[in-house]
């Protein structure tokens, strides 16, 4: 059974139609990225998931029940772009306050900031946050209940390289144990390795919807192969895979995906005239862009 599930959903303000006729399932335990350019659809998507903004057709499932309905909202999470709060609030009474508001004990405040690396933090004022600091407030926030279903917008928007792993870790806890997660994000390549399955929306349709095997080998975009040739072989292996040298050592085969193995093989044939190779899938950078553009064609 899925946690979310979107059917044909339809979304107009005036003559714009921000979504059309979209679909979408979430699993639990399943993390979803959801891409998309400015405009695309992705906000307006959310916000009929959590229930602030009706559906003008189709339906919409949120854990069995209606968007923004009480059952819904007792399991759903949502952590925005910027998370505000109080600033002469320190962190541990902003978190007290929203578990007294969800009927939870004030005590799990330090708990939840402890998880999310603000353990040392939580007695000083939100105001002398920093960004990154205050979406770590709101991910404790999200974490209040021990939500089934969680709606991330760029929800490491502000966080260093340190924090981002240690958001997405809690993310591979919350999923491991069974919480459906749908996350937007323009960081493609933080994504790429972190999600399950991606959805690609352009102009409000869905335009790719797959894991990012699928959508590589859907696009049948081509695979680059470095070859890093031994001293003074670089021309004899060039000559031989009839490809470009660049560096001095290096070779650079560019071939279709039918093709990868084969020239992988031939790669292998020469033997003692290569040290090394690295081969290079089309990123999640060069798939986005691949669907994104065919929609505008």
């Amino acid at each position: 059974m899925s946690s979310l599930k979107l059917s044909t959903v339809t979304k107009t303000f005036g003559r714009h139609t921000a979504l059309d006729r979209v679909g979408l399932t979430v699993g639990a335990g399943e993390r979803v990225a959801l891409l998309g350019h400015n405009g695309a659809g992705k906000s307006t998507l959310m916000k009929i998931v959590l229930g602030l903004i009706p559906a003008d057709g189709g339906s919409v499932e949120v854990l069995g029940a209606a968007p923004g309905s009480g059952a819904a909202r007792a399991q759903v999470a949502y952590l925005p772009e910027n998370a505000a709060f109080h600033p002469s609030l320190t962190g541990e009474e902003q978190m007290a306050l929203y578990l007294r508001l969800r009927g939870a004990p004030a005590s799990q405040a330090r708990p939840l900031l402890d998880r999310v690396g603000l353990g040392d933090a939580a007695r000083r004022r939100i105001g002398t946050y920093s960004k990154g600091m205050r979406q770590r407030v709101g991910l404790a926030q999200a974490l209040i209940g021990r939500p089934r279903l969680l709606v991330l917008d760029e929800p490491t928007s502000g966080l260093d390289p340190v924090s981002r792993r240690e958001f997405y870790a809690i993310l591979e806890e919350l999923a491991a144990d069974g919480a459906a997660i749908l996350l937007s994000s323009h960081a493609l390549t933080e994504v790429e390795a972190r999600t399950d399955r991606i959805v690609i929306l352009s102009k409000g349709r869905v335009v790719a919807d797959d894991t990012l095997a699928g959508l590589r080998r859907n696009a049948g975009l081509p695979t680059r192969i470095h070859v890093a040739a031994r001293p003074g072989a670089a021309d004899d292996v060039a000559r031989e895979l009839r490809a470009g040298r660049r560096n001095g050592v290096m070779v650079d085969l560019v071939c279709p995906p039918d093709e990868k193995l084969s020239r992988l093989g031939r790669v292998a044939e020469l033997g003692h005239l290569v040290e090394d190779v690295e081969v290079v899938p089309p990123s999640l950078e060069d798939i986005y862009d691949h669907y994104s553009r065919r929609t505008q064609a």
